[in-house]
């Protein structure tokens, strides 16, 4: 199978801080691929790589056939991205946002309302579509920017933490359309998370990141297999001599709403 991400020695530094320490990897067409690793592994500056925000001290990237580096502007029309943080404007409406993201891909006035409709209806906000976005909850506010994000019809989407902060339940939904969109139009999706459950649940393939660096690529199975272990919390813990605690996660969570709370 073809592959849409290829990454080949990708090292990016800050001063004296090594964020992405010479990591190679692919992505086939089509593929659910997720890195998982702790808070700081690195998962949110390769993203950033892959998608145009930070150039990579040294390495190759390529990113359905361009080089995001070299022609950014056409391999952005390649991919959506989601973000660890809120990028919607609260201050409009749910099809509002659609259609500034749709002119900011110029995508033709038919063809961005009909994908406007079809999308907000796919992620169950069709009826809230005039609604402004400052009154969603969070569980809502993710699945618009989910629908933003594919309006353009990319070949990828990018997913940096997308369940954090949510409830199990809205979770287990935005997956669900997630992998019901995979299934139906090929989409691939890259995704971070620092959930183990979230990885072996929802990916076909892991790489695991720690401080910088991939350890271990593979299917959860094969992960398991490699490492003689019967979970893959277990695998984890061989591969990187530490674990990701729940408690943890939902710390990072807790920080980020209050930070969020904050600017506000």
């Amino acid at each position: 199978m073809e592959n849409i991400v290829e990454v080949k020695n990708l090292t990016k530094k800050f001063g004296d801080f090594t964020a992405v320490n010479n990591i190679s990897f692919k992505v086939k067409k089509g593929e659910i691929f997720a890195f998982l690793g702790p808070n700081g592994a690195g998962k949110s500056t390769t993203i950033k790589i892959l998608t145009t925000l930070l150039s990579p001290t040294i390495g190759e990237v390529v990113l359905n056939g361009d080089d995001p580096i070299k022609r950014p502007e056409k391999a952005r029309r390649s991919f959506g991205i989601v973000f660890q943080d809120p990028s919607l404007d609260e201050d409009l409406t749910a099809w509002e946002n659609m259609e500034i993201h749709g002119i900011l891909y110029d995508v033709s006035g038919k063809i961005r309302k009909q994908r406007s409709e079809q999308l907000l209806k796919f992620v169950e906000l069709w009826e809230r579509k005039d609604i402004l976005v400052k009154k969603f909850s969070g569980g809502m506010k993710r699945r618009l920017e989910v629908a933003r994000g594919l309006l353009h019809h990319p070949k990828i989407i990018f997913l940096d933490e997308p369940t954090l902060g949510l409830d199990p339940q809205t979770r287990s939904h935005m997956w669900a359309y997630l992998k019901e969109l995979n299934q139906k139009e090929g989409t691939t999706i890259f995704f971070t998370t620092h959930y183990m459950e979230e990885a072996e649940r929802i990916a076909q393939r892991i790489a695991i990141i720690d401080q910088g660096k991939i350890v271990a690529i593979g299917t959860p199975e094969e992960l398991k297999k490699q490492t003689q272990s019967a979970s893959l919390e277990d695998a984890f813990l061989a591969l990187t001599g530490s674990i990701i605690r729940e408690e943890e996660a939902s710390s990072l969570d807790r920080l980020r709403t209050m930070r969020r709370a904050f600017r506000r």
